[in-house]
């Protein structure tokens, strides 16, 4: 099995591919429209901003080239938030896999004010999607995000932060998790393993 990575102006794919490999998995960084459509799976990763890294894409056209993807597809991050329509951050149309908008979080203030971004461990729930075991119910993941997906038809787990969120999102053969697996210690490195491994889409 090879794993594609794409390789575009967003950090952390090292940390990512790094993660991958531990599992024993063959890894490719790449842009190459013919070695991302012949990979078994692919990852689409992202830290960074929405507008410039759709301009980027769309310059490279990675942003067709992932649309038009058959085989499974993780968006990470950014690269979750990009899937879907439209992005509040840089006032962003994005590759409208998930017809959702991306929202920014608000300050609000009950007895102490809570902090943008969300940084650091929080708990996923209600979990739908064959990329979590049961027993992930309820277990920490990382984030790091000013925006989020609200919850909709396609959201596979939940997350608190200021209001419930969606965690991670499926469509078809797409999946997609606002949290860093890759950064989540061994739940993570299980939740990458199920995607991985997992036969069907």
């Amino acid at each position: 099995m090879k794993i594609a990575i794409i390789k575009y102006n967003a950090g952390n794919i090292t940390s990512l591919n790094f993660a991958v490999q531990r599992l024993g998995v063959e890894t490719i960084i790449t842009d190459n429209e013919n070695e991302i459509n012949n990979a078994d799976k692919v990852i689409f990763p992202g830290v960074g901003e929405a507008s410039t890294t759709m301009k980027y894409l769309k310059e490279k056209g990675l942003d067709t080239i992932i649309k038009n993807l058959k085989q499974p597809v993780l968006g990470i991050c950014l690269g979750m938030q990009l899937m879907c329509s439209y992005s509040e951050e840089g006032n962003t149309e994005c590759i409208n896999i998930f017809d959702e908008k991306v929202k920014k979080f608000q300050q609000v203030k009950h007895n102490e004010i809570i902090k943008i971004p969300h940084t650091g461990w929080n708990t996923i729930n209600n979990l739908k999607s064959n990329l979590f075991s049961i027993n992930l119910n309820n277990q920490y993941v990382y984030f790091v995000h000013s925006y989020y997906v609200p919850i909709c038809k396609e959201t596979t787990a939940e997350t608190n932060y200021i209001l419930p969120f969606s965690s991670a999102l499926k469509k078809n053969n797409f999946y997609a998790t606002q949290f860093h697996p890759e950064k989540s210690g061994s739940i993570g490195q299980n939740i990458l393993k199920n995607w991985l491994f997992y036969k069907g889409t």
